[in-house]
């Protein structure tokens, strides 16, 4: 198989699983990673996602342009893809938090799915770019859509217009990455990060991230009033009371996520 897909205690891993391509994304990935992402969607079970790509040398690249289809740019680009590169760079229904788990090169649609995760851990030797326009493409599955709005202008701007490569701590300096740690501390470092996501109430996290997509065009005052379901059934469940009772007794919370 092309992609890895494991669940165990409440996290799923995703690993695109083409080292001799530098975990570049073909056609029958793409489908694959579509699919597992919607089965994320359905299981309540599941309370974050790492994401990353197998070997040492890459997160991916993005477009397999040796082992793609061959379709033109425009073709490529009128082609349906609601979720954006790899189903993630602008997927709107996952509730759950996504680490992106960059252990090299982040190139393309590789960088466009580390923007469409919401925590990225970097190795010191990983790299970020969006090289579209020196081939004669765009970075059109969220490239384009997103880098402006998660960084300055000019940072942005800097790296869209150029396609060069930034380094991970420049990538960190930019506000694109939250940690950067020597490649072999690189699993620790995403395990810390899971075990403070799992130490919150899973409906609680999962509420928060769908206010947070549902206010980002909203002024703080519209986005603060939004009523959605998610919000509603975090405050009514009974983690909420097991929270608070936690608290209370000095011990660590039980939660069901109901």
């Amino acid at each position: 198989m092309s992609v890895l897909f494991t669940v165990a205690d409440h996290v799923a891993r995703i690993t695109i699983d083409r080292p001799e391509r530098l975990n570049a994304v073909d056609a029958p990935t793409e489908k694959r990673l579509e699919e597992i992402w919607r089965a994320i969607e359905a299981d309540r079970d599941i309370r974050a996602v790492v994401l990353t790509g197998s070997g040492e040398r890459a997160f991916s690249t993005g477009a397999d342009m040796k082992g793609g289809s061959g379709a033109s740019g425009l073709e490529y680009w009128a082609a349906p893809r609601p979720g954006g590169f790899g189903g993630i760079a602008l997927r709107e229904t996952l509730d759950v938090p996504v680490i992106a788990r960059v252990n090299g090169h982040a190139l393309g649609g590789g960088m466009e799915m580390v923007l469409g995760c919401d925590i990225v851990v970097a190795a010191s030797n990983a790299t970020f770019g969006l090289p579209e326009p020196r081939v004669g493409r765009l970075a059109l599955d969220g490239g384009i859509a997103l880098l402006t709005r998660r960084i300055p202008h000019v940072w942005a701007m800097g790296m869209l217009l150029t396609g060069r490569r930034i380094g991970a701590e420049e990538a960190l300096r930019f506000g694109l990455v939250n940690e950067v740690v020597a490649p072999a501390e690189l699993d620790a470092a995403v395990d810390r990060w899971l075990a403070d996501i799992l130490s919150c109430a899973p409906l609680s996290v999962r509420a928060i991230k769908q206010m947070v997509r549902a206010g980002a065009s909203l002024s703080p005052r519209e986005a603060q009033m939004l009523r959605l379901p998610a919000l509603v059934e975090a405050l009514m469940s009974s983690d909420q009371e097991e929270g608070v009772r936690a608290f209370q007794e000095k011990r660590p919370p039980q939660w069901r996520g109901a």
